[in-house]
């Protein structure tokens, strides 16, 4: 009786691992198909924007390579893929998914980001401009100085600007990309070194990944000419 039982506890045992295994296998086969399509769809944007190269990747490099943004350095285990190389007026234009984890054990997050990227020939000071709770996020990462209070009430209640640099900060968020950004209203933006970067979690669509770069080229003529010709 006693062997009896024990023989059929470890059927169970056998069959629930089974299943495991099968859940596990199917996750799997699943994340890899999305991932098969998602690289599919960046090759794609690739011909269709004329973007110079694609690297598949990962690529844990690429991202030491751009940690010293801010946004860039959160969290462990942060590498980019799906990698699109290109220029814009001259300037260096990358399009990555960018991803990385906080936490551990149980409260582990895995975080999946798309990051739009131009890179300069100038410097520029730290900025970082978002919602609140980005803005909030951020300056407790790196120890930013509190937000920066503009005269537009509604753009000062709406978003988090901060920046050890308080003209830059008026330089940039000038009344024309006040109005811009209002009307745009969850775009998370960071200026550091030669960089203005969009960032966007979860990752982004490739089907919208077209409009931001366009978003991306507004913000970048509203800064202002004189930032271009006096930065060294």
């Amino acid at each position: 009786m006693i062997a009896a039982a024990h023989s059929s506890i470890g059927g169970l045992v056998v069959i629930g691992c089974v299943v495991v295994a099968a859940i596990i296998n199917a996750i799997l086969k699943s994340n890899s198909r999305g991932q098969g399509q998602r690289m599919r769809d960046f090759w794609v944007l690739r011909d269709k924007l004329g973007f110079e190269d694609f690297n598949p990747g990962p690529d844990e490099e690429f991202a030491r390579g751009w940690g010293f943004l801010d946004t860039l350095s959160q969290g462990t285990d942060r590498y980019a893929i799906h990698i699109l190389r290109g220029t814009y007026k001259e300037e260096k234009l990358f399009v990555f998914d960018y991803r990385f984890q906080t936490g551990s054990g149980k409260s582990r997050q895995d975080h999946n980001c798309t990051m739009l990227m131009l890179v300069f020939k100038q410097v520029f000071p730290q900025l970082t401009i978002g919602p609140e709770n980005f803005g909030l996020r951020i300056a407790e990462a790196v120890g930013l100085a509190n937000d920066i209070k503009f005269e537009s009430g509604e753009f000062s209640r709406k978003f988090c600007v901060r920046s050890p640099d308080k003209k830059f900060a008026y330089d940039i968020c000038n009344p024309q990309m006040i109005d811009y950004l209002l009307g745009n209203p969850a775009l998370h933006i960071e200026i550091q070194g030669p960089c203005l970067l969009l960032s966007f979690e979860p990752q982004l669509p490739a089907a919208q990944i077209e409009f931001n770069l366009q978003r991306l080229a507004q913000i970048r003529a509203l800064m202002p000419d004189y930032l271009f010709t006096t930065t060294e």
